[in-house]
């Protein structure tokens, strides 16, 4: 079960502007970075910018986001956290763990909004839940260990045991999923962004195979995976847009209190169930989810 904190504090030192009609009169630089480029993430960052262009930070207009990514490669994200450092931007919006870890210890003084973070305590990202006292604001995100530990539980319950196939680059990803033929009735991707990067290796050998696959984030469905509950990433992203827009009018990062992502969905997509041997009622698919591609690929419920 996904848990995607929301945890706020940020900036004790200055406020960016004085109040939300100054915004106008200066350009504002945002430095954006992620671990790697996926739909899910690169959906984080499309939320995050249209919520700053509905409170009027516009690009092009009175604001920059310089995007980076870190291809990844952990290294890099504090390569680039620094770099935004340097640059003395007066935001850095951080999507992933990697890249949220790396930007908090770098700065302590530049306002931080990462997102995609599930566990940012654990992590060693903000010392506590609810207002940290530190510049860091998280939405939320997927942390591989914290799901799997819960999917554990759940299997167990159930009567079943968990498989885990270990990545450390997006090379590894097919051999991995090769790894488990033959030796599991069906596989779950957490939102791992090394796996999910290198998604359609994991998709041929479960089609290959007759293995159903399932995943944690919604973003992958129409790449291949049958079905997936969880949120909107773009929600998520532009949850932390709203927040940062907050702090870019003044707002004492503080005040703003701890909250929880939302916006869970059901997506099905039932070509993948055929090509990998499931069967799913296709009235019942259609009653259920939010979003549903028929036998043909074809997007026909949600939009």
């Amino acid at each position: 079960m996904k848990r995607v904190l929301l945890i706020l504090a940020i900036c004790l030192a200055l406020s960016l502007v004085s109040g939300s009609g100054a915004s106008a009169q200066k350009m504002i630089r945002i430095g954006e970075h992620q671990i790697v480029s996926h739909p899910a993430l690169d959906d984080d960052g499309k939320g995050f910018a249209a919520a700053l262009a509905e409170e009027g930070f516009v690009e092009g207009k009175n604001l920059t986001i310089n995007r980076q990514n870190a291809q990844g490669d952990q290294a890099n994200c504090a390569i680039i956290a620094r770099k935004f450092e340097d640059d003395k931007v007066d935001l850095i919006h951080a999507i992933s763990t990697p890249n949220a870890q790396a930007t908090a210890k770098i700065t302590k003084t530049i306002p931080v909004v990462f997102s995609s973070v599930t566990d940012p305590v654990a992590t060693g990202i903000v010392p506590k839940m609810g207002k940290t006292g530190t510049n860091i604001y998280n939405p939320g995100d997927v942390n591989v260990t914290f799901h799997i530990k819960e999917m554990k539980e759940a299997v167990e319950k159930m009567g079943g045991k968990l498989i885990e196939a270990h990545v450390a680059t997006s090379a590894d990803v097919m051999q991995a999923a090769q790894s488990l033929v033959g030796r599991v009735q069906a596989l779950h991707i957490s939102s791992d962004n090394t796996t999910v990067s290198a998604f359609e290796s994991v998709v041929k050998v479960c089609n290959e195979n007759k293995i159903p696959l399932f995943v944690g984030d919604t973003g992958s469905v129409p790449r291949g995976a049958i079905a997936a509950y969880g949120l909107d990433y773009f929600l998520i992203g532009y949850t932390a847009g709203k927040q940062a827009a907050k702090i870019l009018k003044g707002e004492k990062p503080g005040e703003v209190p701890a909250g929880m992502a939302s916006g869970y969905s059901l997506w099905i997509n039932l070509k993948a169930a055929q090509l990998q041997g499931a069967k799913i009622d296709k009235a019942t698919a259609e009653k259920a989810a939010n979003k549903l591609w028929d036998e043909q690929g074809n997007l026909v419920q949600g939009k």
